[in-house]
């Protein structure tokens, strides 16, 4: 197998009227899918050479799933732009790719102000009705190689340029052969999809559909700020599995939702982005003790997820929930910061992984590429890349990893080295606190501690010093309704350290 489109085209096979997606708006049926993406691969491949990057700008539908499909029957990668993001951001985007197609819809024909672009814009509704020139699909079929870029996911840049993520077929393709079935996912499912299509957790969701031969629910983003609401949209869709992110999650939990109604359907449970509190996975267990839950990890650049680990049971508060071992074909280990190799419980390590499953790195950015898919500094005899993640981990006394944070959440405070993530777990571990992030204020050198939840900041302080040492206890607190999230639906850190260093959000 070298190409995703082999999953489209099986299940379109097996299953042609069965809903492949489903979103407000449209539906499509497996034979619709096969059928609107081979006429927008055929219109595309008069335009654009296999290999080129085309844009996508729309917001995640089933509309953009088709467009994703098409541009994989042209043999080129697609690229999903959200006409939410800021105008200087598509920008840089756009500059980075040096795309000559962008595929829109009716209300989009234009670009944002400000955004400046001189090529192809095409209008969905329109090239989705061209005849199909199956000779040119079967071409670009014939001369496609499993190690051709599928899809470009951008993520935050630290010179303030954005990095685009390049991922194979092959990369999917490694995935995608175990993860379904890994977990039970079948035709019989329905995906409730929650992560934009410009992040990698909705890669799971689309290849998961469509190797199953399952159906995709995709939810509006705006519901999940209404508990009762997307527990509704769930009952109602008959959703049997959330491939979600934490902050999502956790959502349902803060806010009571399950008093109001279960989403009983519910048998799979998988979550990813962020280190789960404990608290919020245990009312998930309480109200749904039938399901599986899965604790996911795993960079962008290593396709979705290169770990994980089935919860069994039940945690205790103060308990780590390991991140599990590798997935078959991915090989991930710890390195020291002697580049040696970890092997003894508790000893911290940068996880490193190396497999067909990473990605080819950074589109158009080849010094940022260099810097962390590199050599394996085990390995002096052959190449092998790996990619250095700048996660922290160790070993439990199981041998299961356990995520210890970033390299670049870790904090020298009062001549000591913190893991911010450490006094975030203990703050986590009251009961009448929701959720709680950390950030340190180098300038004025203090930890801030912003928090969601039902206690005074000197309350928490106090009981803090039971558990840590006095450098260890924020000098600031700051209650709030909610934490910022950033458009991925993981805690928006930038933004909270705006509000500790006495700016603005």
């Amino acid at each position: 197998m070298r190409n995703v489109l082999e999953y489209l085209e099986h299940s379109a096979s097996i299953y042609p009227e069965k809903i492949a997606a489903v979103d407000q708006e449209n539906s499509c049926s497996y034979k619709e899918l096969l059928l609107h993406a081979k006429r927008i691969g055929s219109f595309l491949s008069g335009y654009e050479s296999p290999g080129n990057p085309v844009v996508v700008f729309m917001d995640k539908s089933v509309k953009a799933l088709t467009t994703f499909m098409g541009i994989v029957y042209s043999g080129c990668f697609y690229v999903l732009i959200s006409p939410a993001q800021p105008a200087v951001r598509i920008s840089q985007i756009l500059k980075v790719l040096k795309a000559n197609s962008v595929i829109t819809l009716g209300d989009t024909r234009v670009m944002p102000e400000g955004v400046e672009f001189s090529g192809n814009l095409f209008d969905y509704h329109e090239i989705v009705k061209s005849e199909i020139r199956e000779e040119s699909l079967t071409l670009i079929r014939d001369l496609s190689l499993d190690i051709d870029p599928l899809y470009c996911n951008f993520t935050s840049g630290s010179t303030g340029v954005p990095k685009g993520v390049l991922v194979s077929h092959r990369s999917v393709i490694d995935f995608m052969e175990y993860f379904p079935s890994m977990f039970g996912i079948t035709g019989e499912d329905k995906i409730g999809n929650q992560a934009p299509f410009d992040f990698d957790v909705s890669v799971k969701d689309i290849y998961s559909t469509l190797k199953a031969g399952a159906t995709m629910v995709i939810i509006p983003k705006k519901l999940f700020s209404i508990p009762t609401e997307l527990l509704d949209f769930l009952c109602e869709h008959q959703v049997t599995t959330l491939i979600w992110a934490v902050s999502a999650l956790c959502l349902i939990p803060q806010l009571k939702g399950f008093t109001y109604r279960v989403p009983s359907r519910v048998n799979k449970v998988l979550f990813s982005g962020e280190a789960m509190p404990v608290k919020h996975l245990t009312t998930w267990q309480n109200y749904l003790p039938d399901a599986i839950y899965v604790n996911l990890y795993g960079p962008t650049e290593i396709t979705c997820n290169c770990t994980y680990y089935p919860v069994e049971r039940k945690f205790e508060a103060h308990e780590t929930l390991p991140i599990g071992k590798a997935f078959p074909n991915e090989k991930v280990f710890l390195l020291d910061q002697d580049d040696k190799l970890v092997t003894e419980k508790d000893q911290i390590g940068e996880i490193c992984v190396s497999g067909t499953a990473l990605a080819l790195g950074y589109y158009n950015n080849p010094e940022q590429t260099k810097k962390v898919f590199v050599q394996n500094p085990l390995n002096m005899h052959c190449l092998e890349t790996i990619y250095r993640t700048g996660d922290l981990a160790f070993y439990h006394e199981n041998g299961e990893l356990c995520f210890a944070g970033r390299k670049d959440f870790q904090i020298k405070h009062m001549g000591h080295r913190i893991e911010l993530e450490e006094i975030e777990a203990v703050i986590n571990s009251y009961p009448l606190i929701q959720r709680a992030c950390c950030v340190f204020d180098e300038e004025k050198n203090r930890i801030g501690a912003f928090y969601v939840g039902g206690m005074e900041g000197r309350e928490i302080s106090v009981r803090m010093r039971e558990s840590l040492p006095v450098y260890m206890i924020p000098s600031a607190f700051y209650s709030l309704p909610e934490l910022p999230v950033t458009a991925n639906g993981k805690i928006d850190r930038k933004k909270l350290l705006e509000v500790c260093k006495g700016k603005q959000p």
